[in-house]
C-alpha cells in the first residue's frame, strides 16, 4: 500500500478530473490526502480519500471570484492577472500547507494539478528531500518547446527556422507582458529557499519528475525537446446519468435531426448571453434540436425558447453525448475532452484563461472551428454550427481522437505511472530508510 498526496488550487475543473485519479487510487488500497479548497470537502470525500482544506489566505470559491482587475485586458493580458493573483501569490501557503502534510508521515508522490504553485517551491529542494512531484495535465499542455508559441497566444505550432524566430519574437513579447507574475514568483522562491529558482515560475511544470497529460497526443501539439517526462492518459473524467436524471423532454432526442447541444459550463454561466443564447437563437430556424445545459443556472433565465430547443439546468451527459452531432462550447479542457471521447466534433468560442489555447488545438486536430469570440453574434454562430454540420472531416477527426482515448489507459494507467515514477526516483531510496524507522519506533 502506497500514500499519495493530491494539490490542486481550489477551481471546479482542477479540482474534478482528479477526483476519479483518487478514487481509483483508494480502490486499490492506498492512502490519498487530497489537499484543495474547502468547498470540495464532500466530493473528495466521495472518493474515500481525506480532504485537507488549504490554508485561509489559499482558499477561495472559485464560483464568486473578484476579477474586477482584468476588465477590458486581452486575453493574454487576463491570464497574466490570472496567473499573479490566482495562482503565483497562494504559493507560499500552499508549499508550506504540503510540507505540514509531508512531515506528517511518508509520501509516496505528490500529484499536482499545472496551476498549484506550491509545486514551484517543492520542485526547487533536491530531489533525495522530496518525493517525486507529477503533474496532472488539466488544462492544455503549457510546457515551452522550440517550435511551439508561448502559452495564451492561442496560436498552433510552427516548425523550421521561421518558426523558431516567430517563436523567439513572441517570447520577447509575452516576457514583457508575464513579468509581474514572474516577480512575484520569483521573490516568493526567495523568501522560502533563500535563492533564485531554477527557472521560470510560470513554466514550473518542466521541472516536474513527470507530466501526465488527461488527453491523447492527436489532441496536443508535439514536444520533443520537452524538458520533463511527458505521457498520456487520456480522459479520467467520468459523468453519471444517476447524478443527473433525464428531463422531461428527453424523448424529443429521436434522431430525426440533428442535436446541437451548448453549455458555457458550471462557472462561467453567470451571462447566458455569451454563448447560450446566441446559440438558441441562431439556431431558431435550423433544422437541428439544440440541447441547452444551463449549468445549474434556472432555466427560466433563458426566457422564452424556440420551438426547436430544449433546456435543463444538468444533463446526463453520457447518454446526451451519444446523440450529439455538435457541441457548442466555451472551450473548457474538460468539456473538450469529454466530448471528443464520444466522438462530437467542436464549435468553440474561446473565453479567456486556457481556453484560446483550448480552442486552437480543436482547429490544430481538425475536430471543429473557432468562432475567435467571447462573444459571439448568433449569424456567426449558425455559420459555425452549419460548417461542421456539413463537413464530414471534422466528425472524422473528432471519431479518431475517440478510437485514441477509448484505448488509452485512463485512471489505472495514470496510478502505474505514479508507480513507475516513484521507483526510479532519488527518494525512494530515503523513504524506506523513514519507513523503517516509523515501524521500529
Amino acid at each position: 500500500m502506497s500514500s499519495y498526496l493530491i494539490a490542486s488550487v481550489p477551481i471546479h475543473g482542477h479540482v474534478t478530473p482528479l477526483l476519479p485519479i483518487a478514487a481509483h487510487l483508494v480502490g486499490r488500497g492506498d492512502t490519498v490526502r487530497f489537499l484543495t479548497g474547502s468547498r470540495f470537502a464532500g466530493v473528495v470525500a466521495a472518493t474515500g480519500a481525506t480532504h485537507v482544506a488549504l490554508p485561509a489566505e489559499a482558499d477561495f470559491d472559485d464560483r464568486s471570484l473578484d476579477l474586477d482587475g482584468r476588465a477590458g485586458l486581452s486575453p493574454v493580458a487576463a491570464i497574466a492577472y490570472d496567473m499573479e493573483h490566482i495562482f503565483v501569490r497562494p504559493a507560499e501557503s500552499q508549499y508550506h500547507a504540503v510540507r505540514e502534510l509531508l512531515a506528517a508521515g511518508p509520501v509516496d508522490a505528490v500529484v499536482v494539478d499545472p496551476t498549484f504553485a506550491g509545486g514551484a517551491l517543492l520542485v526547487e529542494l533536491p530531489a533525495h528531500r522530496r518525493p517525486p512531484v507529477l503533474v496532472a495535465g488539466v488544462l492544455p499542455l503549457g510546457l515551452p518547446g522550440r517550435d511551439v508559441a508561448p502559452f495564451g497566444l492561442g496560436l498552433p505550432p510552427l516548425a523550421g527556422p521561421l518558426g523558431r524566430i516567430r517563436n523567439r519574437v513572441l517570447e520577447a513579447i509575452t516576457t514583457r507582458i508575464f513579468r509581474r507574475p514572474e516577480a512575484v514568483g520569483t521573490e516568493i522562491i526567495r523568501r522560502v529557499h533563500g535563492h533564485d529558482g531554477s527557472g521560470p515560475v510560470l513554466t514550473w511544470s518542466a521541472r516536474a519528475d513527470a507530466v501526465l497529460q488527461l488527453s491523447v497526443p492527436s489532441f496536443e501539439y508535439p514536444r520533443p525537446d520537452a524538458a520533463t517526462r511527458i505521457e498520456f492518459t487520456g480522459m479520467v473524467t467520468t459523468s453519471s446519468a444517476l447524478e443527473h436524471p433525464r428531463p422531461a423532454w428527453w424523448s424529443d432526442l429521436d434522431g430525426s435531426r440533428p442535436v446541437v447541444h451548448v453549455t458555457q459550463g458550471t462557472i462561467a454561466n453567470d451571462d447566458l448571453a455569451e454563448l447560450i443564447l446566441p446559440t438558441v437563437h441562431g439556431l431558431a430556424d435550423s433544422d437541428v434540436l439544440v440541447v441547452v445545459a444551463t449549468g445549474g443556472r434556472p432555466v427560466a433565465d433563458l426566457g422564452p425558447l424556440p420551438a426547436n430547443a430544449r433546456a435543463a439546468e444538468f444533463l446526463p451527459y453520457e447518454e446526451l453525448f451519444a446523440q450529439t452531432d455538435v457541441f457548442v462550447t466555451n472551450g473548457g479542457y474538460g468539456g473538450v475532452q469529454f466530448a471528443l471521447a464520444h466522438g462530437v466534433p467542436l464549435v468553440v468560442a474561446p473565453g479567456k484563461e486556457d481556453k484560446v489555447e483550448v480552442a486552437a488545438r480543436v482547429v490544430w486536430s481538425g475536430t471543429g472551428v473557432n468562432l475567435r469570440r467571447q462573444r459571439p453574434s448568433a449569424a456567426r454562430v449558425r455559420r459555425g454550427v452549419r460548417r461542421v454540420l456539413s463537413a464530414p472531416r471534422f466528425r472524422t477527426a473528432a471519431a479518431r481522437i475517440a478510437t485514441e482515448m477509448a484505448a488509452a489507459p485512463g485512471a489505472a494507467g495514470f496510478a502505474s505511472l505514479i508507480d513507475d515514477v516513484v521507483e526510479d526516483h532519488p527518494h525512494r531510496v530515503v523513504d524506506r530508510a523513514t519507513r523503517v524507522q516509523h515501524e521500529v519506533a
